[in-house]
């Protein structure tokens, strides 16, 4: 123990870890830092997120950017922080983001620390924006409210990627021991190296995200009512700002969940994801206010879902779309706007690319089939996609859309991120422009399923934290009737085709080699049947999951849906 600091973190430790089990559960192994960053419980010990995880993790990384950039010192990093706060342990967002920034400080880099909570998405757009070498934000998203994250972006604005983290958690590694200087955070938010870029980068984000508006006077005019609930969050000022800066009527806020809160006393998971179960304040709202549509963001703003009330569709009762009707919708959408532009001399449909992640739905497929465009799979999580997206861009190409099966849209490529902000102002034009034509989103939903095939998708998930028993669980699949053989059927389906991520086995490929990237640090299998479903299971990279996606594509013009089998494990 070097520092009195550590001292005092051990003595905290002891008095509070009342078992063996605890003191394991807190010094047992360390965080692992990797591509998503770090994601763990704020507390004492090495294996949770605390001041000097904190310190110890923006040592590694400092030291891993100045051997990357030499003009790391004229440049320099954004840093970013939602809400989260953990009284027992002291530990908070804004702790750990001033404390990450006094590290860089100390080796002379600049930092661009916001003054206020922020989305997420305004981190790597301040990266792009300002040309700077990194960004870091200190959120845990939607996880349980113990939990609190550190997540990387890299100089072209995109989540890291191998081999940066490799690289990053070797620096870790070796600069374990804090500098002296390190926890001064008080020198830091004095030092001439510290910038504040929240009232330019909120300006500078609402002015980028206009070129997206197409339909301003309609948008002034419309009539149609929104409800928007932040939970608990950090977005309800920041859709507000969007809403705005598109001309739309704000849009009514759930008061109880409008403010940011660390505790998010009115839902058991902060996860909008989930449905109903975190709606029930925003049905209550539209109800009163005659509202039609909710908007709700998770609680750093990178996520999206959208929630209609419809009697026609829905009998009075409301439906929450999932993340792939929304990706079907806003798809569809931000390609039609896309058209518009098109008969004014823009880009050819050539240069034209959407993407979406292996197991998102395959609508956009579908759609770029039949319209012409490009389309692309990557693996799971928008660290791929960004990546991808900033490839084709630096190609000349121009990327309409992007988007992952977990309500993540990514509708501008200012932001190489998923963006709960754009995307709400975005979808809030578009129901606009359908009640304009006395449409909703389930009717325009159901037109683009019997224009382009209808897509059938069942995903869900569950919980599971025992390691080896995820290990043996895939290890049975890859060895279901002898050693290296995966089923033949599954519910009396045909199994065509098996790709195996972890392995880098495909049975599709001519050397029964995977084309995407393999990882054996993660699981991952998809099956392709005889019918055309397509089942896929993995490990989550940031929750305790074993997550399962299962889709099955029709012709377009089939609509015979009491037909369609969904396959469930």
């Amino acid at each position: 123990i070097g520092h009195s600091d550590d001292f005092n973190l051990f003595l905290q430790c002891k008095k509070k870890i009342n078992s063996m089990s605890e003191l394991q559960k807190c010094f047992g192994a360390c965080m692992e830092f990797g591509t998503a960053g770090l994601r763990a419980a704020m507390g004492p010990g090495v294996s949770c997120m605390n001041d000097l995880t904190i310190i110890q993790t923006t040592q590694g990384f400092c030291v891993y950017l100045e051997q990357c950039f030499t003009d790391l010192k004229q440049r320099g990093v954004v840093i970013g922080f939602d809400a989260r706060a953990h009284p027992p342990s002291g530990g908070s967002s804004k702790r750990f983001a001033c404390l990450a920034a006094s590290v860089l400080i100390s080796r002379g880099v600049p930092v661009y620390l916001f003054s206020d909570i922020t989305p997420t998405p305004y981190v790597p757009f301040t990266v792009s924006h300002l040309g700077l070498c990194a960004g870091v934000m200190v959120t845990a998203s939607h996880n349980p409210k113990q939990d609190n994250g550190y997540k990387v972006y890299w100089a072209n604005g995109a989540q890291i990627i191998p081999p940066h983290d490799k690289g990053i958690a070797a620096a870790i590694e070796q600069n374990l021991e804090p500098w002296p200087k390190s926890w001064d955070t008080d020198g830091a938010l004095q030092s001439s190296l510290l910038n504040d870029p929240y009232q330019d980068i909120h300006r500078e984000y609402c002015q980028t995200i206009q070129q997206h508006c197409f339909h301003r006077e309609l948008n002034k005019n419309t009539k149609v009512k929104v409800v928007h609930t932040s939970v608990h969050g950090v977005g309800h000022i920041f859709v507000q700002a969007a809403f705005k800066a598109f001309d739309l009527q704000p849009p009514y806020a759930v008061e109880e969940q409008k403010d940011p809160d660390p505790e998010f006393p009115t839902v058991k998971y902060p996860n909008p994801e989930e449905g109903e179960g975190v709606l029930t304040l925003s049905f209550a709202l539209a109800d009163k206010e005659g509202a039609t549509v909710i908007l709700a963001n998770d609680p750093d703003a990178d996520r999206l879902a959208i929630a209609e009330n419809n009697n026609s569709f829905c009998s009075g009762q409301w439906r929450v779309f999932s993340g792939n009707e929304l990706g079907a919708l806003l798809g569809w959408w931000i390609f039609q706007c896309w058209k518009q532009q098109k008969e004014d001399g823009k880009a050819s449909i050539k240069d034209v690319y959407m993407l979406s992640s292996t197991v998102s739905s395959k609508i956009l497929r579908a759609i770029a089939v039949k319209e012409g465009f490009h389309f692309e799979e990557t693996l799971t999580g928008f660290k791929w996609m960004g990546n991808r997206a900033k490839e084709l861009l630096d190609q000349g190409k121009t990327v309409l859309f992007a988007f992952e099966e977990a309500i993540g849209y990514m509708c501008s490529p200012a932001v190489l991120d998923k963006d709960g902000v754009s995307a709400a102002a975005i979808a809030g034009e578009f129901v606009s422009y359908l009640a304009s034509k006395n449409r909703t989103l389930s009717h325009q939903l159901r037109s683009i399923y019997e224009e382009y095939g209808y897509h059938i998708s069942k995903n869900s998930y569950f919980i599971c934290h025992d390691q080896d028993t995820i290990k043996r669980l895939f290890e049975r699949l890859r060895n279901y009737d002898g050693k290296n053989s995966y089923p033949k059927e599954c519910g009396g389906f045909a199994i065509t085709a098996v790709r195996d991520l972890t392995t880098g086995y495909d049975s599709n490929q001519p050397d029964n080699k995977a084309v995407l990237p393999t990882s054996k640090s993660s699981q991952m299998i998809t099956f392709t049947f005889a019918n055309g479903g397509v089942a896929t299971m993995r490990t989550s990279g940031t929750e305790p999951k074993i997550k399962y996606y299962t889709e099955l594509c029709a012709a377009p013009g089939n609509r015979f849906l009491d037909r369609v089998i969904i396959l469930h494990y």
